[in-house]
């Protein structure tokens, strides 16, 4: 093996050199009047050393015609022609008086690439991206070229520390084998992440928006520490819009200084940050220069407080109220224009919101590329306007937007050129599709859940149609659960979400002796009412089945068992209203979400009653967004019709009220019997509030801690046997502290509790490990 390929590139420049100066001396010695000339004209043009390129060829690159007048410069020139065609090894331009010999050596041919070395990536891979190939003409530029982009591709996996040295081995008959001699080196990490200039939030709390991690103990498991150049300018992008949706409307990252290590396995990242000052929402007005739209009107459509933290959100929110507004209105090509007045003295932004008439402008068509699976109109129902509407900067945008949001393409380009005429515009939509099902096996852990396995397949694009399917299949240490979910997300191409689900889940509980039985289906229709509310319709149909319940439980319980064999067909339909500002709210510190649903049953079936649960759930960031703070209400309420009084299985349980209790571990509790069974509630409310926070360790640890308290209660029966069973609303509440762990393995959660009021006959749980992971 020998480097004589490379040895070969660079002697080009010198042998170049040489062969020019030997034309000329070979002028000189043939003919000395020719070498005086100005002109000269050879008669005859032989080919010498040529095997496998025809004469005709070689004469063409050389440019040059028989009896044709040429200077000295003209037969360097050809000379350069021949050179740069990429086919001789060396070249001779000999003049023999009226002939010149073109004497060649050709380049061998390539008979094999080989890799060596390489262990991530793959041969097929490498074989893909380089130019080298097999039966092609050797080149040591393309191979030169070929090694930086093995270089280039190890880099983006993040070893910059890879070299590649290409070797060239002679065979016979003029041919090379081309080997590739790799060396991958280490996965180059990002030893540490610092900012200069930040002065509103701390390092700790920058890094969490970055999506650059730092290398720590747990490197091994952390994939987002690895260094890969092109994630930079995403985490500038994602610091800037963290800034500037904060009130920082001058914050910029004027810089990113990432320093490799020595031994190239490690780079020091350094992000400069210009804040500037925080700037609050000052006067909010509207005018209007259309005749027909009443500015006052469109006024009380900005929803925007003064002196409220600016945020840019709000704005674009406010624009698109004021414009939806006008299209309801009839109104085409209106167009708001929010005109801000800052003011450095009191640091506020005054807006102005201007609606004006836009330039009569109109799609005149949208194109769709790159979506081989996806069917067209899964892309185009997410755009408001079609061919022949008015064209609409902000609507395009938004499209685009919903268009990402769908979570079936790596990427979504939307742009737009000028059209057939001066008037009409053309939308180009590029989408780059990537995988969008998955089968996943998972295990999950629970002190008093004990060990749970579940299998589950997902499709998010059936049949390219953007609609989603489910199909799982868990058990654990006393339940199993199979399911199937449909999920058509543009029901007639409208905004509603249709579904159907189906479930068949038994319960054999370890510390209840009964166990239950379920089945049903249900239909579901959604669809937004507000900015952020949404209202479900549903009609659920089940069967649900108390069995084995044991001679010396609660006579309640064996008498809910003898009903109808103890099984009942329900049939309901319901309702639920959901409101949520946590990811599309003004303020990104602040969010509320409110839930509130009923289910009527007794629309056929073997049960009567209404089921009634709400929840209020609000979240804030404080000192510098590094404490979450949590607060929930939540509460339910069951009335039965008629003589029908529930059973346990339409009940309420303690499962997931509050921490601190094992499942059925408080509640109406019949204490004369033997088994001392939970029975459930018709009601319950419980307050919860906790306390998120960093633990000081670096955050690519995913560590954080939390301390909580709940207070509440589940009470009420139809029946307390004669007074018995106590029902009444006895108050529980519970403090405790958590360890958050996000870890490679899937989230882990261990909860520490102490019950600082209780019944005597509750049961405890003062320890609480739940994890669960997808592999």
């Amino acid at each position: 093996m020998t480097d004589w390929g490379l040895r070969a590139k660079r002697s080009g420049k010198a042998r170049a050199l040489a062969t020019s100066a030997l034309v000329f001396l070979a002028v000189a010695m043939t003919s000395p009047d020719m070498a005086m000339a100005q002109n000269y004209q050879f008669s005859q043009l032989k080919i010498e050393g040529n095997e496998r390129i025809e004469p005709a060829t070689i004469i063409k690159y050389a440019g040059i015609g028989r009896n044709e007048a040429l200077s000295a410069g003209g037969l360097n020139d050809a000379y350069q022609r021949l050179q740069a065609s990429g086919l001789f090894e060396s070249v001779e331009l000999v003049p023999q008086g009226s002939t010149l010999v073109i004497r060649v050596q050709e380049y061998p041919t390539v008979s094999i690439v080989n890799f060596e070395g390489n262990k991530k990536l793959k041969d097929d891979f490498l074989a893909g991206i380089v130019q080298t190939q097999s039966r092609r003409v050797y080149s040591p530029a393309t191979v030169e070229a070929d090694a930086a982009r093995i270089v280039e591709a190890y880099a983006q996996g993040g070893r910059m520390a890879a070299r590649v040295d290409p070797k060239i081995i002679r065979r016979d008959g003029n041919r090379v084998d081309v080997a590739f001699e790799i060396k991958e080196g280490k996965v180059t990490e990002v030893e540490r992440v610092s900012f200069t200039g930040n002065r509103a939030y701390s390092d700790r709390r920058l890094r969490r928006e970055l999506s650059t991690k730092q290398a720590g103990l747990l490197r091994a498991f952390i994939q987002s520490d690895t260094y890969i150049a092109e994630r930079v300018e995403l985490d500038r992008q994602m610091l800037t819009e963290f800034y500037r949706s904060r009130g920082y409307v001058d914050a910029q990252v004027t810089g990113v200084s990432s320093e490799l290590a020595n031994a190239r396995d490690g780079v020091f990242m350094t992000f400069n940050i210009r804040e500037g000052q925080q700037f609050r929402f000052g006067n909010i007005t509207t005018i209007s220069t259309v005749p027909e739209l009443d500015a006052a009107e469109f006024d009380k459509l900005a929803k925007i407080r003064t002196g409220a933290t600016y945020s840019p959100v709000a704005v674009d929110y406010a624009v698109t109220r004021m414009e939806e507004l006008a299209l309801r209105k009839g109104a085409d090509f209106i167009r708001v224009e929010p005109r801000v007045t800052r003011n450095d003295r009191d640091q506020t932004l005054d807006i102005e919101f201007a609606i004006t008439k836009g330039p009569r402008v109109f799609v005149e068509r949208i194109d769709i590329e790159g979506n081989n699976t996806t069917l067209d109109k899964v892309i185009r129902r997410q755009f408001r306007a079609v061919e022949g509407d008015p064209f609409n900067p902000r609507e395009i945008r938004a499209s685009a937007e919903r268009i990402r949001a769908l979570g079936l393409f790596s990427s979504a380009d939307v742009n737009t050129r000028p059209g057939s005429a001066s008037d009409q515009v053309v939308v180009d939509v590029n989408v780059a599709e990537q995988p969008t099902g998955s089968l996943a096996f998972g295990a999950s852990y629970g002190v008093e859940s004990g060990i749970g396995f579940n299998i589950n397949y997902q499709e998010s694009n059936f049949l390219g149609r953007g609609q989603y399917i489910s199909l799982s299949f868990g058990s654990g240490t006393d339940t199993k659960n199979y399911g199937f979910t449909f999920v058509e997300p543009s029901f007639l191409d409208r905004n509603l979400r249709a579904g159907l689900k189906t479930w068949y889940r038994t319960s054999e509980y370890s510390n209840a002796d009964y166990n239950t039985k379920a089945a049903g289906i249900t239909p579901s229709l959604e669809f937004p009412i507000s900015d952020n509310g949404r209202l479900g319709l549903r009609y659920t149909l089940e069967r649900d089945t108390l069995t084995d319940v044991d001679d010396d439980s609660s006579q309640l319980l064996k008498d809910e068992a003898m009903i109808e064999d103890g099984s009942l067909w329900k049939s309901s339909i319901g309702y639920s209203y959901t409101y949520d500002t946590r990811t599309t709210g003004l303020d990104p510190r602040f969010g509320w979400y409110f839930e509130f649903g009923q289910d009527f049953y007794g629309i056929g079936g073997d049960y009567q009653g209404i089921k009634t649960t709400a929840l209020l759930r609000a979240q804030r960031k404080i000192m510098q967004e590094e404490v979450t703070l949590r607060f929930d209400l939540e509460g339910g309420a069951i009335h039965s019709f008629g003589d029908y009084d529930t059973r346990i299985l339409e009940r309420f349980r303690s499962s997931g009220i509050m921490r601190g209790f094992e499942s059925n571990g408080f509640g109406p509790r019949d204490m004369d019997v033997a088994n001392e069974d939970a029975l459930g509630g018709l009601y319950y409310a419980v307050a919860r509030a906790e306390a998120e926070f960093p633990l000081g360790l670096p955050s690519e640890y995913n560590l954080a801690g939390a301390v909580f308290a709940d207070v509440g209660s589940l009470w009420g029966l139809e029946n307390t046997d004669g007074g018995r069973i106590d029902d009444g609303l006895n108050l529980r509440a519970v403090v405790g502290a958590s360890v958050l762990w996000n870890s490679p393995i899937g989230p882990l959660r261990l909860d520490f509790t102490k019950a600082l009021k209780k019944e005597d006959y509750d049961r405890e749980q003062n320890f609480d490990l739940t994890v669960s992971t997808r592999f």
